[in-house]
């Protein structure tokens, strides 16, 4: 089958890669009709994620038909159109018992490389490196879904292919970021971010009763995007102090919640950029944290800061000293879309939560180099580039 494959930083090729089997009885296999570039995607691109190899099929975010279930598989049949949660979890560890999907003992095949990394290893993902399992992506033809009765979801006939693949991962890990840095009715939320996550995530904070949502990005094309299609207020970074404009608008006390959208490779403008893209460059640091530093910086005191996007080690000048003395309460997480899939799918169709607008290049897998890099470099408005294998 034709597969998007990494072959080293900043090379993205079409190749010829073995067809997925089943492999044990709970997998099944499916026919991928739409997959979406994500902006984790573009850290492996970059070498900012450990353990990739050559031919690594990357892509995590998708949704298709069943064209094969392995025996153990109850809830799904060949031809059903489902949607598949980016992250692999079995659906019996004591981590998934909690709810904790992205934390699952037993899906990550190299357990090794993340206890090195951070302590314990996270669950496995499809197409994001050896370190979270070397699971073949979905930037193919077809993947194979190990644990499908708990990682893949019907897709209710008021859903289209198109807005349905976005809640395999950007609408989940939005939800999550508001849910779980512990949005109340009534909040201000401040967004850093306004791709894909930063706009679900705005979203989900507006219904779980926020009454101000302010999202922050430079690109006019998605400030204006987020204004339309999410409803938030929107700040331009590149045109004013982020931290005095956020005070100004409420009243000088700071956002309740305040989630951080953007991750390890984060823009801004002046010396600081500078500081930390050498540093990033020079392997001095993995991350450059500049938007969770404003984030902290910017949070009211007591509040709650959540790191939704994705970094992968150290940072310099991390403002510890801020969150200790202010009393934040700091969270972070991958996203645990299990958890929330069947509530957000209910969201989708009755049109509480639009996604399709994200998908603003739509293409075939063969142009896939030629999405990622309108994707990278912000050609062309591309907010996602979603391929058709």
């Amino acid at each position: 089958m034709k597969a998007l494959c990494w072959e080293g930083v900043d090379k993205l090729a079409v190749e010829r890669v073995p067809d997925p089997r089943i492999q044990n009885a709970h997998d099944m296999i499916v026919k991928v009709r739409y997959t979406a570039s994500c902006g984790s995607d573009l850290h492996l691109l970059g070498g900012y994620i450990p353990a990739m190899e050559a031919g690594d099929v990357i892509g995590h975010e998708f949704m298709g038909e069943v064209v094969e279930t392995g025996p153990d598989v109850t809830k799904h049949q060949v031809g059903d159109r489902v949607v598949v949660v980016s992250f692999i979890g079995c659906g019996t560890c004591w981590y998934c018992d909690n709810d904790l999907w992205s934390l699952c003992d037993n899906t990550n095949t190299n357990p090794g490389i993340g206890q090195g990394l951070w302590g314990y290893e996270p669950g496995g993902i499809f197409g994001y490196s050896h370190a979270m399992g070397g699971f073949m992506g979905s930037h193919a033809e077809y993947v194979r879904v190990p644990f499908a009765d708990h990682g893949a979801f019907t897709v209710p006939e008021q859903i289209d292919d198109l807005s349905a693949v976005f809640a395999s991962d950007g609408v989940p890990t939005g939800w999550m970021g508001a849910h779980l840095g512990g949005v109340q009715a009534g909040d201000t939320v401040a967004v850093w971010g306004a791709g894909g996550v930063g706009q679900m995530a705005a979203r989900a904070a507006t219904l779980l009763g926020a009454e101000q949502v302010i999202v922050i990005d430079r690109l006019p094309e998605r400030l204006a995007m987020t204004a339309q299609h999410v409803g938030a207020e929107t700040l331009d970074y590149s045109r004013t102090d982020v931290g005095a404009e956020l005070r100004e608008r409420t009243g000088g006390r700071g956002p309740d919640v305040c989630i951080e959208a953007v991750g390890q490779e984060a823009h801004t403008h002046g010396p600081e950029y500078l500081y930390d893209k050498v540093k990033q460059q020079l392997r001095l640091e993995n991350d450059r944290p500049i938007a969770i530093r404003e984030a902290i910086m910017s949070c009211r005191k007591g509040g709650s800061v959540f790191s939704l996007g994705v970094f992968a080690g150290l940072v310099d000048k991390f403002p510890l000293g801020a969150l200790m003395n202010k009393g934040l309460t700091l969270r972070g997480a991958q996203q645990h879309g299990q958890r929330y899939l069947p509530m957000l799918l209910d969201r989708i169709a009755n049109g509480e939560i639009t996604t399709s607008h994200l998908a603003t290049h739509v293409m075939s897998l063969d142009d896939g180099p030629r999405g990622y890099d309108m994707f990278k470099n912000k050609k062309d408005g591309c907010v996602r580039a979603v391929f058709q294998p």
